[in-house]
Parts: C-alpha cells; sequence; structure tokens
C-alpha cells in the first residue's frame, strides 16, 4: 500500500472518529438538556429556538443520530480492520479490539459525558449541523420508523405518543423543592403554599363550631357592647340563641358610631348585617379562595350536606397557608401547647393537626379528623379514659384530660425511634 492512500485512509478513519464523537455528544447533549430554560432562552437565542424545533420531533433527530452514528461506526470498524491488517500484518486481528477500546473511550464515555455535564454548551453550536445532518437523511429516517412501526404493530404495539413537558403538582413541588440556590427559603414556602392549595379542604382549618365567636342577639344590651368594644375580630357572625339560628355577619366598623352613641341593640344591629356566606364541607381552598374572590367575601361558615354549621373559614386563613401566621396576636397554638421540661408537649384537644405538624415539623395524618382529639378518638374507637397511651405516628401520647366526650389535654412525647 502506498504512502498517500494509507495516509487518505488514516484521514477518513480520523474524520469518522470524530463524527462519531459528534453524534454521541448531540445525543446526550439534547436530550440532557433543561427544556424550561431552552424555552425561555428560545425567545432571544436563534440555535436555542432550532434546538426547540428539533425536539417537537424528538424520534426524527434521534433516528438521524443513531443512523449516522451507526453507519459511522460501521466504517471505522472496516477501515479499522484494513489498516490493521496491512499496517500489522498478523498481529492486524488485535487492531478492531483496540480501536474499540479506543472509541468507547475517547468518541462514547468522554463526549457523552461531558455533554451530559455541559448540554447547553454542546448543544447550540451543534444545533446547525444537526439540522441539516436531519435534512440530508430525511428520506432514510424516514423510512426506517415506517419500518419499525411496522414491525411493532406485529406485535401490538401502537406508536407512543409524545410525551409533553407539562408537570403535575408533585412534579412542580419536587422542582420547587430542589432550587434552594435560586429561590429564598420563604419564597419557597409560599410556593409550596400554593400547590397544597388544591389538597387541603376548608374542613382541614376551619375554626370549629364550639371555638366560633359571635354575637347572640339575645345577651342583653351591655354585653352586646362588651362583647363589641373588646373582640379582637372584623367579622362577627350573628345568630339567635345558637350559631345554628344564623341571622347574619355583622362588620365591626359598622358599628362604631352606634357604639359611640350607645345605641347598640338588637333593631340596629339586625339593620348593618350583611347576609351570611355558606360553604360545603369538602371545598378545596384552592376553590374556595376563587370563590371568595367572586362573592367579594372574606368569611364563610362551613356546612354539611344537611345544613348544619361545622365551624368557619376567613378568607385570612387561607392566606395563612400560604405565606404563614402574618397576624400580631398570640397564635393558637402558642396558646394551647405549652412545652415541658423533659421534652414532651402538653396539647389541647382542639389543636389543628396540621397546625402541629406545619410548626413542630410532625407527619400526623391528616387525611380524616382534623384536631389532636378527633385523631386519638378515631385511633382507639372509643371515648379513652385519663392515662390511656397510644403511639401515633412515632409519637407516644398519654391521655390527661377528658371533658364533654372530647380529649380536652393530652402530652405528646418526642418521636420514638424504633430499631429494626
Amino acid at each position: 500500500m502506498n504512502i498517500t492512500h494509507l495516509s487518505f485512509l488514516i484521514i477518513v478513519l480520523v474524520g469518522l472518529f470524530f463524527l462519531c464523537a459528534f453524534f454521541a455528544a448531540s445525543e446526550t447533549s439534547i436530550m440532557s438538556i433543561n427544556r424550561y430554560r431552552l424555552k425561555h432562552l428560545a425567545k432571544t437565542n436563534n440555535n436555542a429556538r432550532l434546538i426547540v424545533k428539533l425536539l417537537s420531533k424528538p424520534e426524527r433527530v434521534l433516528g438521524a443520530i443513531l443512523i449516522g452514528n451507526t453507519f459511522a461506526m460501521m466504517y471505522v470498524g472496516s477501515l479499522g480492520s484494513q489498516l490493521g491488517s496491512d499496517l500489522l500484518g498478523e498481529w492486524g486481528t488485535v487492531a478492531p479490539a483496540l480501536l474499540g477500546t479506543f472509541i468507547l473511550i475517547f468518541a462514547e464515555i468522554i463526549p457523552k459525558t461531558f455533554a451530559a455535564h455541559h448540554p447547553e454548551k454542546i448543544a447550540y453550536p451543534l444545533a446547525i449541523p444537526l439540522q441539516l445532518i436531519l435534512w440530508i437523511l430525511y428520506p432514510l429516517v424516514q423510512l426506517t420508523a415506517v419500518i419499525a412501526n411496522g414491525f411493532l404493530k406485529l406485535f401490538g404495539i401502537s406508536r407512543a405518543k409524545q410525551v409533553g413537558d407539562s408537570l403535575n403538582r408533585e412534579e412542580l413541588r419536587t422542582i420547587v423543592s430542589e432550587a434552594a440556590h435560586f429561590i429564598p427559603r420563604h419564597h419557597r414556602a409560599m410556593l409550596l403554599g400554593i400547590l397544597d392549595l388544591e389538597k387541603i379542604l376548608v374542613d382541614h382549618i376551619m375554626i370549629p363550631r364550639n371555638e366560633v365567636k359571635g354575637i347572640d342577639l339575645q345577651d342583653s344590651g351591655k354585653n352586646l357592647v362588651a362583647k363589641l368594644s373588646h373582640t379582637q375580630h372584623t367579622l362577627l357572625p350573628v345568630y339567635r340563641d345558637d350559631l345554628e339560628n344564623i341571622v347574619g355577619i355583622l362588620h365591626t366598623r359598622d358599628v362604631i358610631d352606634l357604639l359611640a352613641k350607645n345605641e347598640i341593640n338588637e333593631k340596629t344591629l339586625l339593620a348593618v348585617l350583611e347576609e351570611p356566606y355558606f360553604v360545603p364541607e369538602g371545598t378545596s381552598l384552592h376553590m374556595q379562595l376563587r370563590n371568595f374572590q367572586k362573592q367579594k367575601k372574606r368569611m364563610g361558615l362551613v356546612v354539611n350536606e344537611y345544613g348544619d354549621i361545622l365551624g368557619l373559614v376567613t378568607l385570612e386563613d387561607i392566606l395563612e397557608e400560604i405565606v404563614g401566621e402574618f397576624t400580631t396576636e398570640n397564635s393558637p397554638t402558642e396558646l394551647e401547647i405549652i412545652p415541658q421540661e423533659d421534652g414532651s408537649f402538653l396539647v389541647e384537644g382542639g389543636v389543628s393537626l396540621r397546625e402541629l405538624n406545619r410548626e413542630y415539623h410532625w407527619d400526623f395524618p391528616t387525611s380524616g379528623p382534623t384536631t389532636l382529639s378527633g385523631l386519638l378518638i378515631e385511633h382507639l374507637e372509643a371515648i379513652p379514659n385519663p392515662g390511656t397511651s397510644v403511639l401515633i405516628a412515632g409519637h407516644p401520647i398519654e391521655i390527661i384530660q377528658i371533658k364533654d366526650n372530647m380529649v380536652k389535654t393530652a402530652r405528646i412525647y418526642k418521636k420514638k425511634i424504633i430499631n429494626v
């Protein structure tokens, strides 16, 4: 073999080697690139727009890459065997093995590893060459796709629909949770709170009926004045004798003049009341937030299927699920949970399980009862006696006090570590 021909074969072999590296890096970079960042950059970057176009039909660009890489590998093997035989004689039989190892390391592993770590640096410069290769190989790509799909149909496998870039709520939660270096902690908590609105119900955050503060028109004028003068609430339900006999909703701003003139009585209060707004139990916070906006309301009474009032929910309660506590007065958890010297907590039975989980990072189940008392009674399937102990979510809990068929106070110990 003359030197000119040998040089030509070596140059072709080196060119094919770089072509294999090109296809390997292209495949990995295109598939590894961040689709959402790509869509953002496509607004100003031509190469990014081209990659978005290529990825709109990924089977085509992948087909072109695999076809090109297959032919390049075939010719590398053929030329490598020929050169090995011509240059090494009997030892030429080891040439394919040596060449294969060289290609595996330098034309596959290294290009793909670098492309996986720097997909944008690789994909953007290669976008135009890839488009050109796809145009050249398009007939062959279509032919191989038809043949492949035909064989798949023989086995009852239809062509899979393209999976879009849409994310469900849990996937989006994962992205937000892992974006610690880009989103401040408080902002991240707010975003996660918004995502949770869809699965949290008004039942979970409402003020239970027995804790609702309101105005009873049956009270004497003196008591009415005292309640209105000392209330910390802006909106108050007004009823006769019992919350079930709701009359309306009172905005305290509407009685400032009446208080100043000492004209508080049933007649004057009825004149400034708003119609009560009712919320069906089981309504998600996401939907209720929209309903409050549509109805121009800030407070609603939660009712069951029989129309019985279960509790009260406010716009403030929903917003606090997103941004956290923002009122200046003591939160319910500060008033109803007392830390003990041994590390345990004395907790009132009416405390919300969601509040416990959020404040102390516990994991009590919230799919059923919404309060600690309800959880204990459901778990024990009976009204427990004081001194009864139970293990829930890894926490030993001791019943301290029972009142009116409810757990009044319980002691929650630190989570018990069980060695397996």
